[in-house]
């Protein structure tokens, strides 16, 4: 008797286990993000060679985001770079002459296309989407 109710009980933990099992690899119900492109510029005003800090606002969730990014025009061509370091996630500055982005908070720096020159960050700063249409330059959000 009580090892058919020991057996009965190990293959309903078993069946609970596997059931958690399914849906644990089930996909999730979390809502997607969406890129949302928003203006930053006329087309005459990119850069020709090097980089160009352009301000941006937009709403999130019913928060109005001020922030900025990077448009570069290198031998590479023509992209848009996050301000966000890798590393903690500083807003990171270009500096002309040098011609490097450097983050102030521990000293990190990127090279014109975002590439770490010396650390403490080990990834590249992030390339954000970039369109241009109908005369206008668009950069595409996370939101």
């Amino acid at each position: 008797m009580f090892l058919k109710r020991a057996v009965k009980s190990f293959f309903a933990l078993l069946g609970l286990s596997f059931s958690l099992f399914l849906l644990y690899l089930s996909p999730s119900k979390v809502k997607k993000k969406t890129v949302t492109f928003f203006p930053v510029l006329d087309e005459e005003e990119l850069p020709r060679n090097g980089v160009k800090r352009v301000d941006l606002t937009y709403e999130n969730r019913g928060k109005k985001i001020h922030t900025k990014a990077f448009i570069v025009m290198s031998r590479s061509g023509l992209f848009a770079l996050s301000p966000i370091c890798t590393h903690l996630g500083c807003l990171v500055n270009w500096d002309y002459n040098k011609k490097e982005f450097i983050c102030p908070c521990h000293g990190g720096k990127y090279g014109m296309e975002g590439d770490v020159r010396k650390g403490p960050p080990s990834d590249p700063l992030t390339r954000l989407p970039l369109e241009i249409r109908e005369g206008k330059v668009y950069i595409g959000m996370v939101v």
